[in-house]
């Protein structure tokens, strides 16, 4: 890595940035904000989850449509919700965030920063970073998946609009990639009404049929109907749970988005609005299907398109439309926050971030996620050409993401919690039965097409830890030949020559001096008035209080050692940070201030720490990461560059 980046998570303190960053607005509005970014994905479910979960898997037969099966699937889905997102994410892992912030990442940051026993903390890390990768997948799955369930539905208008299915859903999702570098904040504010005029919809629909069959209320909440479920069927039930987690896709969004609208809003517009219109809805779906003057062979096929009355069947599937567009939003800004995260603890290289909006730090765009997300997602919706086919592919990353989250959950309440054994081992042994059998459900569809976000998942992972152990080996073999800042800034002033201004040298180590300082001097033989050694450090915390910002030693003869700290979701502004800061001698002028860059150039080497194909891996990603000066804002006209070799 070079010199210029930011440093890793783990070389913060921890202590620095205390208190958590507040969320303005009355809980109402919270609440109603959160419906329109936090449950696009749950809330598209019902187009195609409890049709999928009785199609059938290769070579498992679909599960028979009668009352038995109905109920035993409505009650699954229906304690699944309970068990997974409301007793799981909204009332115990929503309560482990990172100063306010939720997600994988803020949740492993929060273990490795407060863990006292050290040796967990580097599987943790591993399995944090697997997850990371699988919300990529994930990312690429959910868009392609929900526009073409709800482009589906055009077919039920006109049996001719069949053929133009996969060619609108591409038109759809090329211009939702498209608007990105624009900005969300103005269509943002249509999310939340939309979605809750989607969901009051959903609710009414379920409702009329369940009014017709008012039992089925009764038997969805009745757990001994899932478990005669499996009684009844045994391996074709267990194959079934596959698609059954299909209606609890998006859970992992209430706790990765919870630094947006905090944990109050997202549980109360989950409790009292999402779940009862999405089990409406399921149970509409169900009495649809057992009613006498239906055929329920053929109702199955496509139970939420079917339920819709012909004379409102238009402007439902355009709100259904609308619904999957806004899911796909919350997904695609999901991972351009996941990214910057990642950046910045040290996972990821440098990109181009671009900030959308003036008065929200969350909303950015990274051109880089955008453009690569779109042609997975094309390429997806091409490949595959329905969201039955795409069904197979899209479970196995959001079990494994939900299977980890419960591995993490397990290290917050004993490690950081100190929850006592007979309180922590229940709770998380229900947790890990129910992921790991949703887990396994889903790894009998890897040849059907589960092998897609495991590669996705499995090629970024590589990605990720490469970058990261490339980063150490590479401050490591700097760090070996570096000399004490003390011992050259004294021998130093009697070896250049002094000129006005004030010269930033950026270091990544706070010790040691960098070698954009060591070649200057050797090279140009003079030494500005006033030198400062320069580290950007990333904490564990999502932002640093101010008065922590800024460290200071002094050196003597104008020679000043300086730590600017950071939270992993702030942005590395240096030359604003420098504005506001009377130290190291007084006031900083950007326009006589130069800030010299060390460009590191990576020769890979049979050397031990990583193996040569991932040492070349590296290097081409140190060449292609964004340049220090646009990641940490620089002026252009006042840097300077200079490059030197380093073997790993």
């Amino acid at each position: 890595m070079t010199s210029t980046t930011a440093q890793p998570a783990d070389s913060g303190t921890g202590h620095h940035g205390e208190g958590g960053h507040g969320h303005r607005g009355s809980l109402a509005a919270l609440s109603i904000g959160a419906i329109g970014v936090v449950f696009g994905d749950i809330g598209t479910s019902p187009l195609y989850a409890f049709r999928e979960t009785f199609a059938s898997h290769g070579d498992v037969p679909g599960i028979q449509v009668d009352p038995v099966h109905i109920f035993g699937v409505l009650s699954l889905v229906f304690w699944s919700m309970m068990i997974v997102v409301t007793f799981k994410y909204v009332l115990t892992i929503m309560r482990a965030d990172n100063k306010g912030e939720g997600g994988s990442l803020a949740l492993l940051a929060l273990i490795n920063r407060k863990s006292a026993d050290r040796r967990w903390t580097a599987p943790f890390v591993l399995l944090g970073v697997f997850a990371t990768a699988l919300f990529y997948g994930d990312s690429m799955i959910t868009p392609a998946m929900s526009v073409l369930s709800a482009t589906e539905g055009l077919k039920y208008i006109h049996p001719g609009f069949e053929q133009y299915i996969v060619p609108l859903a591409v038109g759809i999702l090329f211009a939702l990639f498209a608007i990105q570098s624009r900005g969300t904040e103005k269509v943002g504010k249509l999310f939340g009404p939309i979605m809750l005029t989607y969901f009051a919809t959903l609710a009414t629909l379920g409702l009329m049929y369940v009014v017709t069959m008012p039992e089925i209320i009764l038997q969805t909440l009745n757990p001994w109907n899932a478990i005669v479920f499996f009684q009844t069927d045994g391996f074709r039930a267990f194959v079934a749970m596959g698609s059954v987690v299909l209606a609890v896709t998006g859970a992992e969004a209430l706790y990765a988005d919870m630094g947006h609208f905090g944990r109050k809003p997202i549980g109360l517009s989950w409790t009292a609005i999402v779940l009862p219109c999405l089990m409406l809805n399921y149970m509409g779906q169900g009495a649809l299907v057992l009613s006498p003057e239906t055929d329920a062979a053929a109702v199955i096929k496509d139970p939420f398109f079917l339920m819709i009355p012909d004379m409102v069947r238009l402007p439902v599937i355009i709100l259904a439309l609308l619904a999957t567009i806004i899911a796909s939003q919350a997904v695609i800004s999901g991972a351009f926050s996941l990214t910057r995260q990642a950046i910045q603890l040290g996972f990821i290289p440098r990109m181009q971030i671009k900030f959308t909006s003036a008065s929200t730090s969350g909303q950015i765009y990274i051109p880089v996620v955008n453009w690569g997300l779109m042609i997975m997602v094309l390429v997806l919706v091409l490949f595959f050409q329905s969201s039955s086919n795409l069904a197979a592919a899209y479970g196995i990353a959001v079990t494994g993401a939900m299977f980890i989250d419960t591995i993490l959950l397990a290290a917050v309440l004993l490690s950081l919690w100190r929850w006592p054994l007979w309180k922590a081992v229940p709770l998380i042994a229900v947790f890990a039965v129910v992921d790991m059998a949703y887990l396994g459900a889903n790894l009998i569809k890897v040849p059907d097409g589960g092998w897609v976000p495991l590669l996705m998942g499995g090629f970024i992972f590589t990605l990720l830890t490469t970058w990261s152990r490339g980063r150490k080996l590479m401050r490591a073999t700097m760090a070996e030949g570096s000399m004490p800042i003390e011992i050259f800034a004294k021998s130093a002033k009697n070896n250049a020559q002094r000129v006005p201004g004030t010269a930033v040298f950026m270091s990544s180590s706070p010790q040691g001096v960098p070698s954009a300082l060591l070649h200057n001097i050797k090279h140009n033989k003079v030494l500005h008035e006033r030198v400062i050694v320069m580290t950007v450090i990333i904490d564990d915390v999502p932002q640093v209080a101010e008065e922590c910002r800024v460290e200071v030693r002094d050196l003597g003869d104008g020679f000043y050692r300086m730590v600017l700290r950071y939270g992993f979701l702030e942005d590395t502004d240096i030359p604003d940070t420098l504005k506001r800061a009377e130290v190291c001698g007084g006031k900083f002028e950007m326009m006589h201030t130069s800030f010299f860059l060390s460009r590191q150039t990576l020769i890979a080497a049979k050397k031990p720490g990583m193996a040569l194909w991932r040492e070349k891996l590296f290097a081409w990603m140190l060449r292609n990461a964004a340049t220090a000066m646009e990641f940490f804002k620089l002026p252009t006209n006042r840097v300077v560059e200079l490059g030197s070799q380093v073997e790993i």
